[in-house]
């Protein structure tokens, strides 16, 4: 039995239709229902005891008035099976910042929450890990905070445009227009934290810059919070340029997945040789982050999944490591 103090918290944990409570049921083989004040599971004992500490997992969380949603479920019971049910609460703990829609921005797994940890107490911060786990958004977020915060003068995004090469002089239309398919991950999350109308304004400031990274060479840059995105694009030389335009009283993030590096065949990834080159270096951070740590579809999950088990038939993980 699990008792129950509120019942709009039950309501929370259940969801629409009581959806959220079907995928415990389905994934733990268990038998939930609701007595007034109490929560009744049966079911094998061991399956019993997941499935109690999952609902009381998310009980907590609808407590603090978390949204609990079909990720959040899935991820408690992966957090539960594995023994770790006790970090629940530092789940959603920290609002990063706040969007022009009033929406808080919080880490939603503990990977996340180590990648904006690591941000907040380092200089320079590696994100590394499979599409969806939030590295740009949640950097773009940790900016925002810190220029609202007055920490930083400005905010600088950029990324490589691979798929361009040397070759942007002959696409239509004037710089801006020529870059901005490659920029336009960074431009959403801007819009979605400030505002198409303050980034505007801001852009006009100086305070905030999007630029591909061939247009970093040769500057110094200080008082900023500069993000590097897709950076298992840059070349080993593109790199090391970008990690010594650090300046003083910046701070720089960068994100990438190794898994998809667009570069030639006879070319080193820049980000692949700065984890190797960079491993513990005092004041850098490197976070890898993992399937269990995105936060889109539950399909994507999947996706990875099987890519990666595809790729790595003898059982060994994206970084050639063997999978234990």
């Amino acid at each position: 039995m699990i008792s129950v103090d509120r019942m709009e918290n039950v309501i929370s944990v259940f969801g629409s239709f009581d959806e959220n409570l079907r995928t415990i049921e389905n994934a733990l083989d268990v038998h939930i229902t609701d007595r007034e004040s109490e929560l009744k599971v049966s079911g094998e004992p061991e399956a019993v005891m997941l499935a109690s500490r999952a609902v009381e997992g998310l009980l907590s969380l609808a407590a603090r008035g978390e949204n609990i949603d079909g990720q959040t479920v899935r991820y408690v019971l992966q957090m539960v099976q594995e023994g770790n049910e006790d970090k629940i609460s530092e789940m959603s703990r920290d609002v990063i910042c706040v969007t022009a829609k009033g929406k808080p921005i919080k880490a939603k797994t503990l990977g996340q929450k180590r990648y904006c940890d690591a941000i907040a107490h380092n200089t320079v911060t590696l994100g590394v890990g499979p599409a969806g786990t939030g590295k740009t958004y949640l950097a773009v977020a940790q900016a925002v905070a810190a220029f609202r915060a007055k920490q930083v003068n400005r905010i600088i995004l950029t990324r490589p445009a691979v798929e361009a090469g040397e070759r942007l002089g002959f696409l239509p239309g004037d710089l801006q227009s020529k870059v901005d398919p490659y920029l336009r991950p960074l431009y959403d999350a801007l819009f979605d934290m400030l505002g198409a109308e303050t980034y505007q304004k801001y852009l006009e400031r100086g305070n905030i810059e999007v630029a591909p990274l061939a247009y970093m060479r040769g500057r110094t840059l200080d008082d900023s919070f500069i993000i590097l995105d897709e950076a298992q694009n840059t070349s080993r030389e593109q790199m090391k340029m970008f990690l010594t335009r650090l300046g003083f009283g910046s701070k720089i993030v960068i994100t990438g997945d190794i898994t998809q590096i667009d570069l030639p065949a006879d070319k080193t990834s820049g980000l692949k040789e700065a984890i190797r080159v960079l491993k513990g270096v005092d004041d850098i951070a490197i976070i890898m982050l993992s399937a269990s740590d995105v936060v889109r579809h539950e399909l994507v999950q999947k996706i990875i999944a099987a890519y990666e088990n595809y790729n790595n038939p003898r059982g060994q993980n994206s970084q050639g490591q063997r999978r234990k």
